[in-house]
């Protein structure tokens, strides 16, 4: 019971610089966040401690429960620090596995970045989706909007036959009619856009859609870095 009372003591101790360390916003080099993590966890470890103590069991099973116990601590307050870093290698790993999936990071002071890999035909691709449907897209910053082709205008929900073809437009294939429209969300990666003006292309007319700089004009920038393309929101 006295072991009881010690660990309730130190988890209330911690608590405390918890609360006053509340403006700095670290304790002991942890995140606040982080910090509080751990007594909610070291709070569960005490009863557990308590509870095996308490059971009768052998030392050496209970120090080897314990030793798992610490060892799962351990790795949640890791997996919390490095979450960022984590997230990074998520995103790296889908994006090869996936063609023209966007990587996705995340800077510490909150700038996301996404990135998108030169595609084996040159160009960059992206899977954007849009509307709650994945399309894959071609970024093209020599378009002025986003342009859907009549397929993917159609995946997405809209319903061309009810769309007026009065924009003209050039293409390389020269000038053609497009419609406007409005796309209700559009996401590429973790960045995401809502009630966004949109054309829709005539069928036959577009072989790909088009990210256009409708899209990328809403970010606060974009690199180009050899074959991968960086867009910074």
């Amino acid at each position: 019971m006295r072991l009881f009372w010690l660990l309730m003591s130190a988890l209330g101790g911690g608590l405390i610089l918890l609360i006053a360390n509340h403006d700095s916003g670290r304790v002991f080099g942890l995140e606040n966040a982080a910090f509080a993590a751990t007594l909610y966890l070291g709070l569960w470890a005490a009863v557990l401690i308590v509870g095996f103590l308490g059971s009768g069991l052998r030392i050496g099973d209970v120090a080897r429960t314990l030793a798992f116990w610490v060892f799962l601590l351990l790795a949640l307050v890791a997996a919390y620090q490095y979450r960022y870093e984590l997230q990074d290698i998520a995103s790296r790993v889908t994006a090869g596995l996936i063609p023209g999936s966007p990587m996705t990071t995340v800077s510490k002071d909150g700038q996301v970045n996404v990135i998108v890999e030169r595609s084996s035909s040159g160009q960059f691709e992206v899977i954007a989706d849009v509307n709650g449907t994945n399309l894959r897209m071609l970024i093209d910053t020599g378009a002025s909007s986003i342009v859907l082709s009549d397929e993917d205008a159609r995946a997405a929900g809209f319903e061309p036959e009810r769309l007026r073809f009065v924009v003209p437009v050039a293409t390389a294939n020269g000038t053609t009619l497009v419609a406007r429209a409005r796309a209700d969300t559009v996401n590429v990666g973790a960045i995401s856009r809502n009630e966004i003006p949109i054309y829709v292309a005539q069928p036959g007319r577009l072989d790909q859609s088009l990210l256009g700089m409708s899209f990328i004009n809403t970010l606060n920038g974009f690199d180009l870095r050899g074959d991968r393309i960086v867009l910074r929101d």
